[in-house]
């Protein structure tokens, strides 16, 4: 029996009942951002009298990119703003794609409205688009500051890109990418200073109002909660456990913690008081359901920050932000669940295996015998709720038949009938959700949550 495991009550496994529509939030959270951007191009409308000319269609196509743009950039915080009702509904994996494609968009958005304006603005002068652009930055108004936010917004694009972030430390993207802030506040400055649509009222106070009330969500939720949280909760280092090959369970020991309302399958962002590893919260999922004095997340050695987590000390002081995510048991919809996991994406999954309710397989693929990690637990949850444990061990040929359309269906009869949870290596949960799609599980019944974000 593994000597990390917490204690824990077996789970109901009769059916799940009636739930509402998971995605009535993220429906509703797209609704609202899209109706801001109506209310955008309204202000512009409200502000325009005429469109005249070739200089005119250019300054009306730089007005409302501007104000797209500046529409945007507090979306892209409250998206990253760790609101619980988004991070628990949506799930902290969309989030972090609609901040992603946010952030493009904005990019995209800002490139259109400096060539338009600068164009437009040089046809009304005859000027050079040159001399016009060099005259703008240099004597507009708060100009300067618009145009440091441009940079810093771009330097930060150019980090996230997906070929920059695979080159990057984790922690290095992470400061670099708090250069967003600096560049939306610079910005903020430049739009009151130079928008002729935001000149007007109540456009202007409007406009003030919402990037207010962004930095106080953001601020609220990513500053002042945790701190909150630190005080009530205490929670320091227990002990640190190896469990495999790279892989060790941390377990943090704390008080009160059922008022966290943790749930399995989610996720905390962990900040270990240590000189080292202060500065950085990374996202680490439990691996055990939550007790009311001890949380057990387990990390695999990936890098810098994991390798130093595994030499930290019983009774160092951690700060934890969450909990995250949606990957719980409110996704599932029918009364037989399939887990699939994938090396040290058991973690999230060995939690859901016990508190699920249903009938249950899961299906655990690792290389070897050895990269098997809570063996023990998982047999004795099986044999506690009646569930079916599948290991798949050995090479990706040897099992390149078994995670295929025929080979799930073979191997889990009805499969159409479950809902399937799936937590593993990116490259893998692709391959199996395609694999899943093409035995004909609706897409809405398979439910995964990545953490390359």
């Amino acid at each position: 029996m593994s000597t990390t495991a917490l204690p824990r009550d077996t789970a109901p496994t009769g059916a799940t009942g009636a739930k509402p529509s998971p995605e009535i939030v993220p429906r509703l959270a797209l609704t609202l951002m899209a109706a801001g951007a109506a209310a955008v191009l309204g202000a512009w409308w409200h502000a325009t009298d005429s469109v005249v000319g070739a200089a005119g269609w250019l300054d009306g196509a730089g007005r409302i990119t501007g104000l797209l743009a500046g529409y945007t950039a507090p979306v892209l915080l409250l998206l990253m703003a760790r609101i619980p009702l988004l991070e628990h509904r949506v799930g902290s994996d969309r989030l972090a794609r609609w901040h992603a494609l946010c952030g493009r968009y904005m990019i995209f958005l800002v490139s259109v409205h400096i060539v338009t304006i600068i164009w437009g603005y040089a046809l009304t002068d005859g000027k050079g688009v040159v001399s016009e652009g060099v005259d703008i930055v240099f004597h507009y108004p708060d100009m300067i500051k618009g145009s440091l936010a441009t940079l810093l917004l771009f330097g930060t694009g150019i980090v996230s890109a997906r070929v920059a972030r695979r080159k990057l430390r984790y922690e290095t993207w992470y400061y670099l990418h708090l250069a967003t802030y600096l560049a939306i506040a610079l910005a903020f400055s430049h739009q009151i200073a130079n928008g002729a649509d935001l000149s007007v009222q109540p456009e202007q106070t409007l406009w003030s109002a919402y990037y207010v009330l962004a930095a106080l969500v953001l601020g609220w939720y990513r500053l002042w909660m945790p701190y909150v949280r630190d005080r009530r909760h205490q929670l320091r280092v227990h002990s640190i456990v190896p469990e495999g090959p790279g892989v060790y369970s941390v377990i943090l020991k704390g008080e009160r913690l059922e008022d966290l309302n943790a749930r399995p399958g989610q996720f905390f962002r962990l900040q270990f008081q240590t000189r080292s590893l202060r500065w950085v919260a990374n996202p680490y999922s439990l691996s055990a359901a939550p007790h009311p004095n001890f949380l057990r997340f387990t990390i695999k050695n990936l890098g810098d920050h994991s390798a130093a987590v595994a030499k930290l000390r019983p009774g160092t002081k951690v700060r934890a932000e969450g909990p995250y995510g949606a990957f719980t048991e409110d996704k599932a919809r029918l009364p037989q669940v399939l887990l699939i996991a994938a090396g040290v994406g058991i973690t999230p999954i060995r939690a859901l295996f016990e508190t699920l309710p249903g009938r249950l397989t899961l299906l655990y693929r690792a290389g070897s015998d050895r990269e098997i990690i809570f063996r023990d637990e998982l047999e004795d949850i099986a044999r506690d709720r009646g569930a079916r444990l599948v290991y798949l061990v050995g090479s990706r040929r040897r099992h390149g038949k078994t995670l295929t359309p025929r080979g799930l269906m073979n191997l889990v009869p009805e499969l159409k009938a479950h809902d399937v949870y799936l937590c593993g290596p990116e490259p893998m949960q692709q391959a199996v959700i395609a694999a899943l799609r093409g035995a004909g599980v609706p897409g809405s019944h398979i439910h995964h949550e990545s953490f390359e974000f």
